[in-house]
């Protein structure tokens, strides 16, 4: 029996999952295939972290630590859905809901000062920010548009790129730091033999602190430490307010609070009080008293003001709201109800919220509801650069249009934790004025980092086997697709560097004959690619992870209108198969509206597509000819869901998610009835198929007729899976078929 794990995760594409996780299981049956869930949400996650806190009814098992041993072994064939990579709002918020549902967790210790607070706090955090992927990419990623999804998109081009005004007449324009950041110090060294690492932190008088010791390297391994010089961050920020001000632009700020879980939610405190200077300042004793955390964004500045008498909860509201009228108007996030992009850190999220910027003509919404240039700050040069240039590049030349532009693929280095996504660990800020330093078995110290009180240090790794590992897969997609290559690397980067020796190392290992390669850095990488995108051209972006996570987001979101519809397969190193089905950015706000109003507009595309190459892995794998059949069928039922527009809709009493799978499972039924290649499927199929179709009208109507009213599905974090059910699967009709096989 052939096993295909499918996440069970969070937000719309676990709602979606009630839809569409019976209709796999139902087609998959008899076939020698299983398909089963395996729970790494974040309400799963905290369970499992904290089982000594809960009965035994209400533990489950660390199914992430599970899913970590399994993509080691070449079984392995993991269905694998947007997960939360959760912020400290985030992972409080789901306690607390979890609280509420009898689960007996103790509070999240926001300021840990105590050794118990300290090591709940310790517990907890593995629950924060990129949590589950490091666990399971245990290999490099191929993402890109599948050719039928691109083909639909270009014969129906989405119809949500907002025009750039004329040449030289937007303001918008992306803001970095030119010196002090993570850019401007990073070192990088390769191994030269396997070592175990310390990091220390020696102050100014000589006194040393052992930060993290234990690490282990291996010979190859390409490591590096850099740091963000928190007193130019503010000094940028300050500046660039004060640009925007003086323009009349919106101010807004772009940064991954989620998966950069320690440093970037520090980023994101410090652009919080630069821009509140006057009134965080003036009240200092009273907000620390209180609890109030910048890093947390204002919402949770002005959540602890209830804490304090109603009279000096308006002094302070009110001396907040006095700094609004002297610095430059913020981006929103929702100017109905006044959330700002300064107030939670996981609301405007830089992978997700830039490309809107380029797809909204270089402008963000204000208070009033309009849209208006902005000023993106995006602090550090490391992934700034590629944003600012395609900007310039659309104030040059204007929007793109999806039915002509080509594609840029990704093929990313993220296998074993690779850089800075696996840097998490290796994170501190730095308690006075000093050096870290991080010192070999031997006591040597194999590179330091000078720092002054607050600055954010980070070190991070790429192991040489997944590097090579890249290299291989690039090339080969360069073969199969006859697009060009280009490695965003960029020799003035230190640990790019170090990436670019290995890159021309490994490239004369493989045959390259034929395929066109290029190592640029991501200015000049964006510029080539942008112009070949203009020309209807297509590129392979063959980068490291952060930027693969940022630019599988940038394309597609611009050429499809979504990176929810993008495939995503991960070969692991063992040589299973990781398939992931898009990005959940957007995903809270399709929660919102299906618990409003009763209509789940995700797109499960990338979920249909995903399980197509994940058959094919048990076909190939194990001879099994019902998975190529069902993958064969599958692929021509999302051809024919393409064809005839079943995408979901944004609006409500229109076709949703759950009509969309509806009409993929009526396609693929009918694509098995229709094949010979196995007569036993072809049965089988044959009934099902006709009773769909004879019944399509009655269910389309069953899951039209059940929106327009608010849902309750008893949770947002842990939804009851009963309500939940009932809610996502309300076509009785429907039911009885799927149920039936």
């Amino acid at each position: 029996m052939s096993k295909i794990i499918w996440s069970k995760i969070d937000e719309a594409p676990a709602l979606a999952t009630y839809a569409f996780l019976p209709v796999v299981q139902a087609f998959t049956k008899g076939t020698g295939i299983e398909v089963e869930t395996k729970d790494i949400s974040l309400a799963g996650r905290i369970i499992a972290n904290m089982a000594d806190y809960l009965t035994e009814d209400q533990r489950i098992a660390d199914f992430l630590a599970e899913l970590g041993e399994l993509v080691k072994k070449p079984e392995a064939n993991i269905i694998k859905l947007p997960n939360i990579s959760a912020s400290v709002p985030q992972l409080k918020a789901a306690i607390k809901e979890l609280q509420g549902k009898g689960y007996k967790l103790p509070d999240y210790p926001e300021e840990a000062t105590t050794a118990e607070e300290k090591e709940l706090q310790a517990r907890y955090a593995k629950c924060l920010g990129s949590a589950v992927n490091p666990v399971l990419r245990e290999g490099n990623s191929d993402r890109r548009a599948a050719a039928s999804v691109k083909a639909f998109a270009q014969k129906n081009p989405h119809r949500m790129m907002k025009p750039w005004p004329a040449p030289g007449q937007s303001q918008c324009r992306v803001a970095h730091m030119e010196e002090g950041d993570f850019y401007a110090t990073e070192k990088s060294v390769t191994m030269e033999k396997d070592d175990v690492i310390k990091f220390e932190f020696v102050d100014a008088a000589g006194q040393v602190t052992v930060l993290k010791e234990g690490l282990k390297l291996i010979a190859g391994e390409v490591f590096d430490s850099s740091v963000m010089r928190v007193a130019k961050l503010r000094e940028f920020y300050a500046a660039t307010a004060a640009e925007a001000k003086q323009k009349g632009v919106l101010l807004s700020l772009h940064l991954k609070a989620t998966m950069m879980k320690v440093s970037d939610p520090v980023m994101f405190g410090h652009a919080v009080s630069v821009y509140f200077k006057d009134a965080l300042e003036k009240h200092a004793a009273t907000l620390k008293e209180i609890g109030a955390n910048p890093n947390m964004g204002l919402g949770d500045i002005l959540n602890k003001l209830d804490k304090l008498p109603a009279d000096k909860k308006a002094e302070i509201e009110a001396d907040i709201n006095a700094c609004y009228e002297t610095q430059a108007k913020l981006a929103m996030v929702d100017s109905r109800k006044n959330i700002t992009n300064l107030h939670v850190p996981n609301d405007v999220i830089v992978d997700a919220s830039m490309p809107n910027v380029v797809r909204d003509g270089g402008k963000m919404w204000n208070k009033q509801d309009e849209l208006q240039d902005t000023i993106a700050m995006v602090p550090d040069r490391c992934y700034a650069l590629m944003y600012r240039e395609i900007v310039e590049d659309c104030n040059r030349n204007g929007q793109f249009d999806p039915a002509t532009m080509g594609s840029v693929s990704n093929v990313g280095l993220m296998a074993q934790k690779a850089e800075e996504y696996g840097s998490h660990d290796k994170t501190f800020i730095a308690a006075g004025k000093g050096v870290i330093r991080l010192v070999n078995s031997a006591g040597a110290v194999v590179m330091e980092q000078a720092v002054e009180q607050g600055d954010i240090f980070r070190a991070c790794q790429a192991k040489d086997i997944p590097i090579k590992d890249w290299v291989k897969l690039a090339v080969s997609r360069g073969k199969a697709s006859g697009q060009p290559v280009v490695f965003w690397l960029d020799e003035n980067r230190a640990h790019d560097a170090q990436i670019i020796k290995k890159v021309n190392k490994y490239l004369p290992e493989f045959d390259t004959a034929g395929v066109e390669i290029h190592i640029m850095d991501s200015v000049k990488a964006m510029r080539f690619s942008v112009e070949r995108i203009r020309r209807g051209e297509s590129t392979i972006s063959a980068t490291g992870n952060v930027l693969r996570d940022y630019l599988t987001d940038l394309f597609p979101i611009l050429e499809l209108g979504t990176s929810a519809r993008m495939l995503s397969i991960v070969p692991l190193l063992a040589g299973g198969g990781l398939f992931e089905t898009g990005a959940g950015g957007s995903a809270p706000k399709h929660v919102e509206q299906f618990l409003k109003e009763g209509h789940n507009r995700w797109d499960s595309l990338g979920e249909y597509c995903a399980l197509v190459p994940s058959f094919e892995m048990i076909a190939a794998n194990e001879g099994n000819q019902k998975a190529a059949v069902l993958a064969e069928t599958l692929d021509a039922a999302i051809g024919k869901y393409l064809e005839n527009q079943k995408l979901p809709s944004r609006k409500v009493k229109e076709i949703d998610n759950r009509g969309s799978s509806f009409w993929l499972s009526l396609y693929w039924a009918e694509a098995l009835a229709a094949q010979s290649k196995d007569a036993a499927l072809q049965a089988r199929f044959a009934p099902v198929a006709k009773a769909l179709s004879d019944n399509a009208a009655k269910i389309d109507q069953e899951l039209i007729d059940c929106q327009g009213s608010p849902v309750d599905i008893g949770g947002y974090y842990m939804p009851d899976d009963a309500k939940a059910a009932a809610a996502l699967r309300p076509s009785a009709t429907y039911n009885a078929i799927i149920d039936a096989l």
